[in-house]
């Protein structure tokens, strides 16, 4: 495979993003029944049912669009840190986001302030644009979740409009190609 077209594994300074496998799916549930994960994703913990079916969706995502949500893990130990890439959920927002991949990012409490969300978007935008190119990458954060809001901030994501989603209040962000 030539540098130009880059696998679906990536690697960092501290991480490894790998396409999801079966065997992650109990650290995923895990993580989604927390209710400090959960607060801002929905507002309360998951079902056991409720992440089996988030597990496959982002498994999904890589069959039909070449791109999803990466399974994170600590390179040094393999600890489980979380998930985090780009989806196409046709989210019924206005203004909506017309096709455009949304990134996305949710970690494990033990994964949290350690700088692993920014590390592992910063590189999952760094292979959507060898991969891809897209012209426009968006996210949807509520305006509550500070932690996010600044790990969006960090990874050129810059606000465009004010919504509701689901009865919630949401940020909707953008990143622009250069």
């Amino acid at each position: 495979m030539s540098a130009a077209t880059p696998t679906r594994e990536i690697e960092t300074e501290r991480l490894s993003l790998r396409v999801p496998a079966l065997t992650d799916f109990e650290e995923n549930a895990a993580m989604l029944c927390d209710e400090t994960v959960a607060r801002h994703i929905g507002g309360s913990p998951y079902t056991r049912e409720e992440s089996w079916l988030r597990f496959l969706r982002n498994v999904g995502h890589w069959q039909l669009f070449d791109f999803g949500f990466w399974t994170v893990r600590e390179k040094c130990g393999g600890e489980f840190v979380g998930v985090v890439g780009l989806g196409n959920f046709c989210r019924e927002t206005s203004p909506d986001f017309g096709g455009d991949p949304e990134m996305g990012w949710v970690l494990a409490r033990s994964a949290h302030r350690r700088g692993y969300a920014t590390e592992a978007a910063q590189a999952a935008i760094g292979w959507m644009r060898l991969r891809h190119a897209p012209r426009r990458l968006v996210c949807m954060i509520e305006p509550e979740n500070a932690a996010s809001l600044r790990v969006a901030a960090k990874c050129g994501f810059q606000e465009f409009a004010r919504t509701t989603y689901k009865n919630a209040a949401v940020v909707l962000l953008e990143r622009r190609s250069a």
